[in-house]
């Protein structure tokens, strides 16, 4: 302690400026009034200048001479019990290539939970990505002219993705579903794909065949799988020529044309007893697309061919034949029904088989 220090009072408050001393334990301290006041020196101590302003501090510096260290703001607090191995990874590594995957494959998959119990299992729909692209995606479902969107997401290279769960309840929602897909790499270059744009027809029929299901590189268990695009080949787009399809029916009803023949499907059991043809009556499966079609278009593309099949079997005494018609809003079952009744009232016909081919088919016996 010197003349000149600033101190405090220990025992008090109050304090001042070291004025001098008297004897080995006194000293006078000088307040702020100029008064000087005798105190023991065990009971005052030296305080530093408390003066810490912005031009104090430059003042310092220059008459210092000497550079002065940055300032270092305070970092967060340290928690002695942090592990830096419980902290979130950031780093990701790169996706690995496979040779031969330059080009665009992709699939659309739906794989039975138990295909043991294929009458009461549900499914669950994946995409699979068998390329060396990141997939931005879009998976939709029609009902009538509107679209819905089921899932968006990307999908990694030369990976399978799971998109949802769905019950044989929902298959009519799923008639007619679209996949709509963007292909690019990351960190690096690469050649520019054209989009993706499928639109699939699902038979609801299908989901009821063990057969349907089969082995795949892809899952373990039997899938159904539906192609969208193989060697940077898209499946057969869903385009029609209407114009085309429009005259061909006006054709037909000048007599100049017949109709093409319907899908069949005719085999024989392991007695020599011929199974029941089936014809798939579904828009989907006459028309690559129903794009500038009216209902009654439709309609009556689709009398036709149910007509031109009993036609064409009309001298096979006993044929079954189940036409599939779905259910729908049955505006296609009454149409069928009311041809049955009138037009070929001598046939016999029923429900079809709920477990060969679920609901909305109709089975006529040629008599």
């Amino acid at each position: 302690m010197k003349i000149g220090d600033k101190v405090r009072f220990v025992s008090e408050t109050g304090g001042g400026t070291v004025a001098g001393f008297k004897g080995n334990n006194i000293v006078l301290v000088e307040d702020e009034d100029g008064f000087q006041i005798p105190m023991l020196v065990t009971d005052v101590v030296v305080v530093g200048d408390d003066d810490y302003s912005t031009a104090r501090i430059v003042e310092n510096k220059k008459s210092s001479g000497k550079p002065q260290p940055p300032a270092v703001r305070p970092g967060p607090a340290v928690d002695d019990d942090d592990d830096p191995s419980d902290r979130p990874v950031t780093f990701k590594a790169s996706a690995e290539e496979r040779r031969g995957g330059d080009k665009l494959s992709a699939y659309l998959a739906f794989v039975p939970i138990d295909i043991r119990e294929l009458t009461s299992t549900r499914f669950e729909t994946y995409i699979v990505n068998d390329s060396n692209y990141y997939m931005q995606y879009v998976y939709l479902s029609a009902e009538g002219t509107n679209w819905h969107v089921r899932s968006v997401g990307e999908i990694e290279p030369n990976t399978k993705l799971y998109i949802e769960e769905f019950g044989r309840d929902m298959l009519s929602e799923m008639e007619h579903i679209c996949l709509q897909m963007i292909a690019y790499k990351r960190d690096k270059g690469f050649l520019l794909k054209p989009a993706v744009n499928v639109q699939l027809r699902l038979d609801a029929v299908k989901f009821y065949k063990l057969h349907t299901f089969q082995e795949n590189d892809f899952f373990e268990q039997p899938a159904l799988l539906h192609t969208v695009i193989e060697n940077d080949k898209e499946a057969r787009p869903l385009v029609i020529d209407v114009q085309k399809m429009k005259q061909e029916m006006m054709n037909k009803a000048k007599g100049s044309s017949q109709p093409p023949s319907p899908p069949q499907q005719q085999k024989q059991d392991k007695h020599g007893k011929d199974t029941p043809v089936v014809v798939d009556l579904h828009a989907g499966e006459l028309f690559d697309t129903m794009a500038g079609l009216e209902p009654s278009d439709i309609l009556n593309y689709q009398l036709e061919t149910f007509r031109n099949t009993l036609k064409l079997y009309g001298k096979k005494k006993g044929q079954k034949i189940v036409f599939i018609h779905g259910k729908g809003e049955g505006v296609l079952r009454r149409a069928l029904i009311n041809d049955l009744q009138y037009r070929f009232k001598h046939y016999h016909y029923q429900d079809a088989s709920f477990q060969e081919y679920g609901y909305g088919a109709t089975q006529v016996t040629i008599r």
